[in-house]
């Protein structure tokens, strides 16, 4: 079976056909590439060599902490009502701020700064007061930043959003998953549906420049019926992006996900025509498909991008910004410069040593070669739809892409057989059947293959 939607066609056998385990494509190589041999020399290194390229910067804030654990939950966090927890963190995060911004050149602008978790409002509006001014003490922002903020809407007030807009975010996503109250309690996220309406009322109230907010397919409960009710209801919110993602049932990586009724989860078929779904109500209410879960209204900066073919991807997900390097901060988060990674460490007692020490708090990293970042640039252009010159690509490497990719050209005559690609001498092109399946595209340039398959989700 075949449907038309504007921009994407979902064709249910390749689906099908394609459904496999792989990377979603945030970077490459994928996370699981980190190594423990990476150590803090390296990532010092790294960061001169950084500034010597001048290159504009992203920050991204890690807050891991949550009042309650969501069973579906993938995000490294830390659960605890008492709010204490986050003092002697803010505190060791202002000192990596200082740590890492000795190292960086001043003159670089700050285009880009996320704040994510965990829950964010987790922080007191005196703590963010006091993160923000470090991060502004030792950031240069450029005249118009992109800043953005991951609210959990169960623990926010309306004064609490004003505040927000008032000290400088202009971005801000939260959580719906479902509206459906079964499917919020067997996840252990009960969120009333007058309050995310008034929540996104002071949203608006505010003078947020873009509200994004993020579904789930596949969760306990959940039926075609009732999340066609979600949907709209969420169309009815009027944000200006929604992410719709796929639930990965993986207990043996995430064990809280133990406490979800199996018996509940829906079947794949079940799972397929939910997406189809989705994808025909946010297209015919004036959402844009800009690529594997996302869409965004035509006003939106992603949308325009896309239009404009300036639409990149980076560690964050779809961004008009890709040509920044991420730095980031707090527990868990990663630093993704154009030839290294580097995580800091996950556990607290650890991230607090490394600071206490005066080192910075590198767990491990990678050193990118010149073909990783040869196939990285591949790989990014596919996920973002755009069609790949192979000129452009023979221009920048020096390379005969005929002849460098022999290999995977033979491999994309398959794809191409079953509709994902128009390829040529000279291009690649994504057609509307495979812009649902540009995981699938984007793996055939893969020189790792990602080994560990079980590491990640299906495609769709």
């Amino acid at each position: 079976m075949v449907f038309q939607f504007p921009g994407v066609k979902f064709d249910l056998d390749i689906i099908k056909k394609y459904n496999t385990p792989t990377p979603r494509y945030t970077s490459y190589p994928p996370a699981t590439e980190l190594s423990e041999d990476f150590g803090v020399k390296d990532f010092k290194e790294a960061i001169s060599v950084s500034n010597q390229r001048k290159t504009p910067l992203s920050l991204y804030f890690h807050i891991p902490f949550c009042e309650n654990a969501c069973y579906y939950c993938g995000c490294n966090t830390i659960f605890s009502q008492k709010k204490e927890i986050a003092i002697p963190y803010v505190e060791h995060l202002i000192r990596e701020i200082q740590q890492k911004a000795s190292l960086i050149d001043s003159n670089r602008k700050v285009v880009q700064m996320h704040w994510g978790g965990g829950t964010p409002n987790y922080l007191s509006i005196h703590q963010v007061k006091q993160l923000w001014g470090n991060i502004n003490q030792y950031f240069n922002f450029d005249a118009s930043p992109e800043v953005s903020i991951e609210i959990n809407p169960t623990s926010v007030d309306r004064d609490y959003i004003l505040f927000l807009r008032e000290i400088g975010f202009n971005r801000i996503s939260f959580g719906i998953q479902d509206f459906n109250y079964q499917v919020q309690v067997a996840v252990n996220r009960v969120q009333p549906e007058e309050m995310l309406f008034n929540v996104m009322r002071w949203i608006r109230e505010a003078g947020f420049k873009s509200v994004n907010v993020d579904l789930i397919y596949g969760l306990p409960y959940q039926t075609l019926h009732g999340f066609w009710k979600t949907v709209t209801k969420t169309i009815k919110l009027e944000p200006d992006r929604i992410a719709v993602f796929n639930f990965a049932y993986v207990p043996w990586l995430k064990p809280l996900q133990k406490k979800l009724p199996v018996h509940a989860l829906p079947q794949a078929q079940e799972k397929l025509e939910i997406l189809r779904l989705t994808i025909e109500e946010l297209t015919a209410n004036q959402y844009q498909f800009i690529g594997m879960d996302h869409f965004a209204k035509a006003s939106d900066e992603l949308a325009i991008a896309q239009n404009n073919g300036s639409l990149g991807r980076t560690f964050q997900g779809y961004t008009t910004h890709a040509e920044t390097e991420v730095f980031g901060f707090g527990s868990t988060s990663v630093s993704i410069l154009r030839d290294t990674y580097a995580q800091n460490h996950k556990k607290l007692k650890d991230y607090y040593q490394a600071i206490d020490a005066g080192i910075l708090p590198i767990t491990k990293g990678f050193k990118l070669t010149w073909d990783d970042i040869l196939r990285r640039d591949i790989i990014m252009c596919i996920m973002s739809g755009k069609t790949l010159l192979f000129s452009d690509i023979e221009s920048k490497y020096q390379i005969n892409f005929n002849e460098y990719f022999c290999q995977e050209l033979e491999a994309l005559k398959l794809l191409e057989a079953d509709g994902l690609i128009n390829l040529s001498s000279t291009q690649i092109s994504v057609t509307e059947i495979g812009r649902l399946l540009v995981r699938n595209i984007a793996f055939i340039f893969d020189a790792r293959k990602a080994t560990q398959k079980n590491k990640f989700s299906r495609s769709i």
